[in-house]
């Protein structure tokens, strides 16, 4: 947990030494929804939450680097079940936009590799283990600034110890601000 702990940090400090290159084209955002479990989380889990940050460096073109930050958390399912499933973890993209920044509606594909920690609760042991995912979105202009409200979402799959993955689907609402 100290070595994920570590990733969060340099995560973070990555986000703020971000912001004095924002004139070369980095959108950083928030957002939060629901996250849906799929196939054997689903037998487990019910539906959940999800909350995130995030950010955008734009190399020219249509193609972009982004790093996420999220946290969720879905209940157990089941008669007599208690507690919940929380994940905490980050990813890394390469973002494509179908459409240039001056669109008013600006569709996007991605997909990454990520690192999360899953805490299943009722005393199971803490897994770190890596993921991927892969997902779509669309950043609607608001107004005449630089604010966009992102609807998106992104298969993702972690890997756990055994035999089985932990697969969901957030979608999520959000809200992206810079160049």
């Amino acid at each position: 947990m100290k070595r994920f702990g570590l990733v969060l940090l340099v995560a973070a400090l990555c986000v703020v030494a971000a912001r004095p290159v924002m004139a070369q084209g980095v959108r950083y955002g928030v957002n939060a929804g629901l996250l849906m479990p799929v196939s054997d989380y689903n037998t487990l889990d019910k539906m959940g939450w999800v909350a995130g940050a995030g950010a955008t460096y734009w190399l020219p073109g249509n193609v972009g680097i982004r790093g996420d930050l999220s946290y969720s958390s879905t209940a157990h399912k089941g008669t007599g079940a208690t507690g919940s499933t929380k994940l905490i973890g980050g990813m890394a993209s390469v973002v494509y936009a179908l459409m240039p920044a001056s669109a008013p509606a600006r569709l996007m594909i991605t997909g990454g590799v990520g690192y999360y920690s899953i805490d299943f609760g009722g005393g199971a042991a803490k897994q770190s283990k890596l993921g991927f995912g892969g997902g779509a979105a669309v950043a609607f202009k608001m107004g005449t600034g630089s604010t966009r409200l992102v609807v998106g979402t992104r298969y993702t799959s972690v890997s756990t110890d055994g035999t089985s993955r932990l697969n969901f689907v957030p979608i999520t609402v959000g809200l992206t601000f810079g160049k």
